[in-house]
């Protein structure tokens, strides 16, 4: 590693913790790094034991929406990153190459005036902690030594989110128990019951929540909340891991509430003369 870029890497992060007058944390990294890549903001997503990605913090709150998109949606370079445990660089979201790639992600990212996102994994050989995201309002790729910077400040991070005696610190361990459980605990047991009910696996289940919840502009939370209280029923004849529509919808809704599905009256008065 070059010495001299570590150093460097870690004074920014050190003077953004000593104008908050706190101890090293996470947040001064992400933050620092959006700062030396003179970017738009960052956002962090840390995984339980290598397992699905869950946005932990981010520079505002514009960018945390960002990385939850990506998750709702189920596409994105930071899943991407996560995926391969590498680098993944995307200069241009409104490009023709990205929105082939990721086409409700690409797209919901470029109408917010976002166009360059740039992934790069947490990780120090076989341990996956996360991927640390920067998003950019121009187009265009990173510098080599923009990019041998982000790398840095993702074995920064690793460093952080790591106690050499415990593993994953227990301060770190909390937030990350606290986020999953309280946001994605009703989201995989809607998953669960979808899969039931349908008689199709969990992880097309789960496709099926993203896809309406991207195509009704709801919050997958608030979907899987309406799942579970009945008040939600979803159409069983969707294509597995159907993917959701390439316009993108306002996000997020602008309102918390929901918007049950429809019952086709006519379907129902056949399925009762078939029965």
């Amino acid at each position: 590693m070059d010495h001299d870029r570590s150093a460097r890497v870690w004074g920014a992060i050190r003077a953004v913790a000593d104008g908050d007058r706190a101890a090293l944390s996470l947040q001064h990294a992400v933050v620092a790094c959006a700062q030396a890549l003179s970017a738009a903001g960052a956002g962090l997503a840390m995984s339980r034991n290598g397992g699905l990605l869950e946005p932990l913090l981010a520079t505002d709150v514009v960018i945390g929406e960002l990385d939850e998109l990506q998750f709702e949606l189920g596409e994105g370079p930071s899943s991407d990153a996560a995926a391969t445990s590498s680098p993944v660089l995307e200069a241009d979201l409104a490009g023709l190459e990205a929105g082939q790639r990721w086409p409700a992600f690409a797209a919901a990212g470029a109408d917010r005036g976002f166009r360059g996102v740039f992934a790069f994994p947490v990780t120090a050989g076989a341990a996956r902690l996360g991927v640390l995201t920067i998003y950019r309002r121009e187009p265009g790729p990173l510098q080599s030594d923009q990019v041998a910077d982000a790398l840095v400040f993702a074995d920064a991070i690793f460093v952080l989110a790591l106690d050499h005696r415990q593993g994953v610190s227990a301060e770190l361990g909390e937030v990350i128990e606290t986020a999953f459980t309280a946001r994605r605990a009703e989201v995989h047991q809607a998953a669960g019951r979808l899969a039931s009910q349908q008689r199709i696996s969990v992880t097309d289940a789960l496709a099926r929540l993203r896809a309406h919840a991207y195509s009704s502009g709801m919050s997958l939370h608030t979907v899987a909340i309406d799942v579970m209280a009945d008040r939600l029923q979803l159409d069983s004849d969707l294509a597995a891991g159907g993917a959701p529509p390439r316009t993108a919808p306002n996000w997020p809704p602008t309102n918390g509430r929901s918007h049950p599905h429809a019952t086709d009256n006519g379907q129902d008065e056949k399925e009762q003369e078939e029965d």
